[in-house]
């Protein structure tokens, strides 16, 4: 084959773009774009049954969020096409009349046709999993493949192969669960008269149960990262670590550095671990470093459909104060909403841990009182150790009741600000609210 790097993407139009094919599709972008080569997209829609419209666009969109452009396929065109599959028919028929010139396929009496293999030991030299030989001199162990059903369409491992060398790809970058295949697709170039591809088979990802990860397992879906309001680029840092090192302690990429340090050859055999809270994290690297204006613009459809204000100035500050906070921009209005709404549910943890502390009711009481004859708020916060030590307790018996009483959380914006942004009035009818408790 030529130098020219071509590798290609092929996902059925039968669902959602999942995590394992989006890393697919980013591990063959980034070889194309790091050897200046071609990245093709074309589209395995032969199980008319089960595609769908809605399948396309969401495998489309999908990508398109991650960045991932192609050179040639679905709505580029190219030199190569049809990049359809339902639409390569008399293509496929031509290679297939080929073998059957060659006598290395037969018909069985169901119609279906077979390839005759080779029986002899077949080896390849993958670029991730190394040498590795199937020894096919044995028929009952690995018996002719079915290349052609009886209804004349022809089968995923022929058209596979037929594809691949007809535009040309370069570099087969694909899951582990093909491993296997390859030694039937070598027989196919073989038979062909072709130089295949190189193949780099890519491990698995494993759920958090360690079992391949699959369509139904939480996050197993982009668009869920879209929903979530996940920044492109974090999604794409993080689906590349997924299976790849960099040989080093780094871990967040730009796009152009993920290009420059890709290496095949730093693909772990190992199966990779699927780790959502990794995924937020990295998210969360990504949200903090952007600029304060562009972060509540992003923020705004978010507020907005969870019924929040989006504009005045204790939005804005409230939406500054989380940003280094929150994983992701759907995170935002559950930080912030109890600054809105007098009526917040308490979190039951948080509430559990209050209950623990038989100081608490007692003090929060004295807040109350030193609060209301407090006559510059922006003392307020200092008050609560004061009011602590006043008690013979300490400041930390204080404040983490307080902050349950004023947000009904936890953690989250700096009580100081919680205090100044709620106003004296506010606080104080909250103290009232969670004493009746």
């Amino acid at each position: 084959m030529s130098n020219t790097v071509r590798t290609r993407f092929a996902p059925s139009p039968t669902g959602y773009l999942h995590l394992g094919g989006a890393r697919t599709a980013l591990f063959n972008w980034l070889f194309a774009r790091q050897h200046k080569g071609t990245f093709v997209l074309r589209v395995e829609d032969t199980d008319q049954a089960r595609n769908t419209e809605e399948a396309f666009g969401a495998i489309y969109a999908g990508m398109e969020w991650m960045g991932l452009d192609w050179d040639e396929g679905f709505q580029k065109g190219g030199d190569y096409g049809p990049y359809n599959q339902s639409e390569r028919h008399d293509i496929y028929l031509r290679w297939f009349e080929k073998l059957e010139k060659d006598g290395r396929v037969y018909q069985e009496e169901d119609g279906a046709w077979r390839f005759r293999f080779e029986r002899k030991e077949v080896t390849m030299t993958d670029l991730v999993c190394g040498e590795i030989t199937i020894d096919y001199t044995n028929e009952e162990i690995n018996p002719d493949m079915t290349v052609r059903r009886p209804d004349g369409s022809f089968t995923f491992h022929f058209v596979n192969v037929v594809d691949d060398l007809e535009m040309k790809i370069s570099h087969v970058i694909r899951g582990e669960d093909h491993l296997m295949n390859t030694p039937k697709h070598l027989q196919l170039y073989e038979a062909f008269g072709v130089e295949p591809p190189q193949f780099a088979h890519i491990p698995l990802i494993l759920n958090d149960n360690g079992k391949k990860m699959s369509k139904r397992d939480e996050g197993a879906a982009v668009k869920d990262y879209v929903d979530l309001g996940f920044f492109p680029e974090a999604m794409t840092n993080f689906v590349a670590l997924l299976g790849w090192n960099p040989k080093s302690e780094q871990e967040i990429f730009s796009i152009s550095e993920l290009i420059e340090k890709f290496d095949l050859a730093h693909i772990n055999r190992a199966p990779a671990r699927f780790d959502l809270k990794k995924a937020l994290w990295m998210n969360q690297q990504y949200l903090a470093q952007l600029p304060q204006d562009e972060f509540f613009t992003q923020s705004l459809p978010y507020l907005e459909a969870a019924g929040l204000p989006t504009d005045g100035e204790v939005t804005r500050t409230a939406v500054a104060l989380v940003q280094e906070k929150v994983n992701s921009f759907d995170d935002i209005a559950a930080a912030i909403s109890f600054l809105f709404d007098a009526s917040f549910p308490y979190d039951d943890e948080a509430l559990a841990k209050v209950a623990k502390n038989a100081d608490a009711p007692a003090l929060l009481a004295a807040l109350k009182n030193n609060w209301a004859q407090l006559e510059n708020w922006d003392e307020a916060k200092d008050q609560i150790g004061a009011t602590a030590k006043a008690e013979g307790s300490k400041p930390g018996k204080l404040m983490f009741p307080v902050r349950v009483a004023l947000s009904g959380l936890g953690g989250g914006i700096d009580l100081g600000e919680i205090i100044s942004l709620l106003g004296k009035e506010a606080c104080i009818a909250r103290l009232e609210r969670f004493l009746a408790l």
